[in-house]
């Protein structure tokens, strides 16, 4: 398991990284569609992403919004299934 630096991290890069294309984490969980621990799942799956640095440029240029992460996303399907309003 990653070290509580790295996980609290990819916690703050995948809550960003939904927040910068639209996606209410905390909504989502209330409307069914993305439990808890699909939520660690996501980070867990960031935490083994090795292009962190990039994400971080990516979502600074982005700060606008942007309609879906880049293609180095690891999470990149999970956030396009919860913009689709599917399950996650």
């Amino acid at each position: 398991m990653p070290e509580t630096a790295t996980f609290r991290r990819h916690a703050a890069l995948v809550d960003r990284m939904a927040s910068t294309i639209g996606i209410d984490l905390e909504e989502k969980v209330m409307e069914g569609q993305l439990d808890f621990n699909g939520v660690s799942d996501a980070v867990l799956n960031c935490s083994g992403c090795c292009c962190t640095g990039a994400c971080e440029i990516w979502l600074d240029a982005f700060v606008g919004g942007a309609d879906a992460p880049p293609p180095i996303c690891r999470n990149r399907e999970m956030f396009g299934r919860l913009k689709a309003g599917k399950r996650a």
